[in-house]
């Protein structure tokens, strides 16, 4: 009910009737519940009928907020958003993540000074965040730590992040449900940024979302009937290793030619730095991180360099063919790009999708695709964090149970 209100609202108790089936007594009685609990709130706005005036209902923005902090190789992010998916809060904190000792607790080895200096650094970035926002504790759902994957979400912690491999085996969730007394999931990116386009952009459950997230890899995710769709170990969307160059180049993963091994950024700018004398003209550093030499190489390639514009174009036409792959798959009606790979270059890669989908996805003659890049696409995975913990705890049955762990 929640959910439909959400993406629906403002609606009124006669609509719902109809789009649920409910009867009147049923549904007078859940959203009584409702704006007893604060969690919908009645608008003071009604519909004028024969009858009597409807009164319409919406999600109280502050009922709760839930609190996404996405871990990057050189960065953390953590975001505060309200019920509606609006940011109310972001704080940045660069640098590197790795700390002393962090190998020898992601290995099981004596001693937990990985998990502890994590956790150190964690509980300190939402405390600055929530304190400096001035949120009782009561009002926060929970927060959501967010990495590349794979994950373990039942154990709350990550398997074997790109780029983090001192992150792998920690047990966070618990650790930090622990130190800071709230609710605590660990989930991937590109899940986390999937649901937070769906739930930001009030997407109906009836529609079929999908993701497409780049950042260091390639992932992505798709809602189906307000759900998204997690997998036997809640690791699906792992379209960065479809292979799409048969017998290429080996992946991490253990097979051959996937995608993110020929379209994600860090390998776009590898090939960049292998053309004679082109890194040195568009002034990326040998030691520059592959994120910043990519929006480098992304923005020469918007303002019409050459060189720079064929790197990104083969680069989006090869995320067009996982693109159609997606789509045909799952026969999504609604498709956005997120992630920081997008931040700059991401219309590029729209139009190519878009131009791709029109020609060859398998339903074009049925309905069309929506391709949209997402509105803050480098902390789509921290809103999208946030997004998680408020859908488990506002709407159950369409995201992640929170539970205090510990």
């Amino acid at each position: 009910m929640v959910d439909l209100i959400r993406s629906s609202g403002p609606i009124s108790r006669v609509e719902l009737v109809k789009v649920t089936g409910l009867t009147q007594p049923t549904i007078s009685n859940i959203v009584r519940r409702l704006i007893d609990d604060g969690v919908v709130r009645e608008t003071g706005d009604t519909v004028a009928t024969r009858g009597k005036p409807r009164t319409m209902l919406v999600i109280n923005s502050r009922a709760a907020y839930g609190v996404g902090i996405h871990v990057g190789a050189d960065a953390l992010t953590c975001v505060v958003t309200d019920t509606r998916g609006g940011t109310v809060g972001r704080e940045l904190v660069a640098g590197p993540v790795g700390a002393e000792g962090t190998e020898k607790g992601a290995q099981g080895a004596e001693g937990t000074e990985g998990t502890d200096d994590a956790v150190d650094r964690l509980a300190a970035l939402y405390r600055d965040v929530t304190d400096g926002l001035g949120l009782p504790p009561q009002t926060v759902a929970g927060l959501a730590v967010i990495g590349p994957g794979p994950v373990d979400l039942g154990r709350g912690g990550f398997l074997a992040p790109p780029g983090l491999p001192q992150w792998a085996g920690l047990d966070l969730a618990d650790a930090l449900a622990a130190r800071l007394g709230v609710p605590v999931l660990v989930d991937s990116d590109a899940a986390a940024a999937t649901v937070g386009e769906f739930w930001g952009r009030q997407i109906s459950r009836e529609r079929t979302f999908g993701c497409l997230y780049m950042n260091s890899g390639i992932g992505s995710g798709v809602v189906l009937d307000g759900s998204l769709h997690r997998g036997a170990s809640s690791n699906a969307g792992k379209i960065g290793h479809v292979a799409v160059i048969r017998d290429g180049e080996p992946c991490p993963c253990g097979n051959r030619g996937c995608l993110e091994m020929y379209a994600a950024p860090r390998a776009v700018v590898a090939r960049a730095r292998a053309l004679p004398g082109f890194a040195e003209r568009l002034r990326i550093r040998p030691d520059d991180p592959d994120a910043r030499a990519f929006d480098v190489l992304a923005r020469a390639a918007i303002y019409g360099d050459e060189q720079a514009r064929e790197l990104v174009d083969e680069s989006a036409a090869l995320l067009a063919e996982g693109a159609v792959a997606l789509a045909n798959l799952w026969d999504v009606d609604t498709l956005v790009l997120a992630g920081p790979g997008f931040a700059v270059a991401g219309s590029l890669y729209v139009s190519e999708i878009r131009r791709r989908l029109a020609g060859r996805a398998y339903t074009r003659d049925v309905h069309g695709i929506r391709v949209d890049l997402s509105s803050n696409p480098r902390d789509a995975a921290a809103i999208g964090g946030a997004a998680l913990v408020l859908q488990g705890s506002v709407a159950p049955g369409h995201g992640p149970q929170l539970a205090a762990r510990g």
